[in-house]
């Protein structure tokens, strides 16, 4: 499962729960997009809950996809990560110090509420 949310003008909440297949990856990409439209300097909630990798199809979805992806992250500056698994968290902080302008910070699950006050620092 894949829930995209929007908050106010600025936020996204990505919920990602379990195994996503070509066609789950496609419509989670297409949400993803719509639903970001308008957004500047905006931040992005990922909880993710039970993380499984993707089918070989669903990473081809995404990589069939990577332009428009990259003009995605250029609307957000900060993301926090919630992963209760370390190998995650340590992932995703990487993944930050790869992508020019997008700090990404990772908290485990029960950290919610830190990782909100962190979105919305000006630090």
């Amino acid at each position: 499962m894949f829930n995209v949310i929007r908050h106010d003008t600025n936020r996204l909440d990505i919920e990602l729960n379990g195994k996503l297949d070509a066609e789950e990856m496609s419509a989670a990409l297409d949400d993803v997009l719509g639903k970001s439209e308008g957004i500047e300097d905006g931040v992005m909630l990922f909880d993710i809950i039970d993380f499984h990798i993707p089918s070989p199809g669903a990473i081809a979805a995404e990589l069939s996809r990577l332009p428009s992806m990259f003009g995605l992250l250029k609307r957000f500056s900060r993301a926090a990560v919630l992963a209760d698994q370390t190998w995650i968290q340590r992932v995703s902080e990487l993944e930050g110090a790869l992508i020019p302008g997008l700090q990404i910070k990772a908290f485990s699950r029960d950290q919610k509420a830190q990782a909100e006050v962190w979105l919305s620092s000006t630090d």
